[in-house]
């Protein structure tokens, strides 16, 4: 079989792949898929595997920011994984992950995240779950009771909003310490602020994305920085109440809408859980953020046969909210060895005790309560992709 990037050429037979492996999509829905996925195909950002002129699987590489407490890293979010029914059981479905993987390291990502319709095959080539993309129900009358303490300028935002809208999220995702949340590019953004049936208003500290589904509204980006942004916005998609009476939202595990809202005898979240992976161990640790109170010095192990740069003893210091990893000399006789996947668990702020009980952390335990308090995180997303 032959790896080649894909092409325009391709992308019929990318189309019949897709179609096999999710079902059809509307003539609506084909058409932005086009147009979110053509600039990729010069980029080395979309490839296939194939058996002769068939094309057998492909795998596709968004280009995101990530955040990590609050601060910003360049992360390669896998999708649109697919392989032919009649080729499946063949390695096809590995071969094209791998590549995945190696091409994300070429591209300059540290980090891969992914959302997995299978877990056994990202698992084996060391990713890990790491967080969920958390959904509310919450009653439209409960939002609409929500009172603002001041007033919040807030406009409406099309196409030529993109740049802006980027720098609110930065703005917001560092100022909030978040963990896991990404942002698309300018060209997706513009993209996404032309779809005709979403309402999109932005604040100078915070923006909406909403949209009616039948008789609810769902809400599938609201972030704000301030108690006074936040307020303004979950009572203006409130403000609807009269006709909508769930509101269906996308929200971090603690957004702040469960504390504005005064009546809360219960929480309706559902998850979707997405995976995780450090593909460049040392990049990754000095481009994450890291709790600014925590200090710490230690040698650990990674055994990564896929990234083999990943693999061997790393002398980790975590210092004023930020870390190095360096290559470790002399090795203690007892230290923690961390699977790749173990170690992008923990990078994820998985606990060291769910680790060790997973079998992806072995070796001595002495420092289990600093590596999680320097890895502590609880990280979520808003975008599915």
């Amino acid at each position: 079989m032959e790896l080649r990037d894909l092409t325009v050429d391709d992308l019929d037979a990318v189309t019949d792949n897709r179609t096999r492996a999710f079902g059809p999509v509307s003539e609506a829905d084909q058409e932005a898929w086009i147009r979110l996925v053509t600039p990729m195909l010069g980029e080395g950002r979309y490839l296939g595997l194939f058996d002769g002129p068939r094309l057998v699987a492909t795998s596709r590489i968004h280009d995101f920011t990530q955040w990590w407490h609050g601060r910003r890293m360049s992360m390669g979010g896998v999708a649109s994984v697919t392989v032919a029914p009649e080729d499946r059981g063949r390695g096809a479905g590995r071969t094209i992950v791998r590549a995945a993987l190696d091409r994300c390291a070429h591209l300059g990502h540290p980090v891969s995240a992914l959302y997995p319709a299978t877990t056994r095959i990202y698992r084996s080539l060391g990713w890990e779950h790491a967080g969920a993309m958390h959904r509310a129900v919450l009653p439209a009358e409960a939002l609409r009771s929500i009172r603002r303490t001041e007033r919040v300028e807030v406009r409406r935002m099309g196409p030529g909003d993109a740049s802006e809208v980027i720098s609110v999220l930065h703005e917001v995702n560092a100022a909030t310490r978040a963990c896991g949340p990404v942002c698309w590019n300018t060209a997706t953004w513009e993209a996404r602020l032309a779809a005709g049936d979403d309402f999109l208003y932005l604040a100078k500290d915070g923006l909406v994305v909403y949209r009616w589904r039948g008789r609810d509204i769902e809400v599938s980006t609201l972030v704000a920085s301030s108690e006074a942004t936040a307020r303004t916005l979950w009572s203006l998609v409130g403000s609807s109440a009269s006709i909508a009476k769930s509101v269906h939202a996308v929200v971090a595990p603690d957004d702040p809408v469960f504390w504005l809202i005064g009546d809360r005898p219960r929480d309706e979240v559902g998850q979707t859980r997405w995976m995780f992976r450090v593909v460049d161990l040392a990049a990754a640790v000095s481009r994450r953020g890291f709790p600014p109170g925590v200090t710490l010095d230690t040698v650990l192990q990674v055994d990564d046969p896929q990234r083999p740069a990943n693999s061997g003893p790393w002398n980790l210091t975590v210092s004023g909210g930020a870390a190095t990893a360096q290559p470790a000399g002399a090795l203690p006789a007892a230290r923690p060895v961390l699977t790749a996947g173990g170690f992008s668990a923990l990078f994820a702020g998985v606990p060291t005790t769910t680790l060790r009980r997973a079998g992806m952390l072995t070796g001595t335990a002495e420092g289990d309560a600093a590596l999680d308090a320097a890895f502590q995180a609880t990280p979520h997303m808003l975008d599915y992709f």
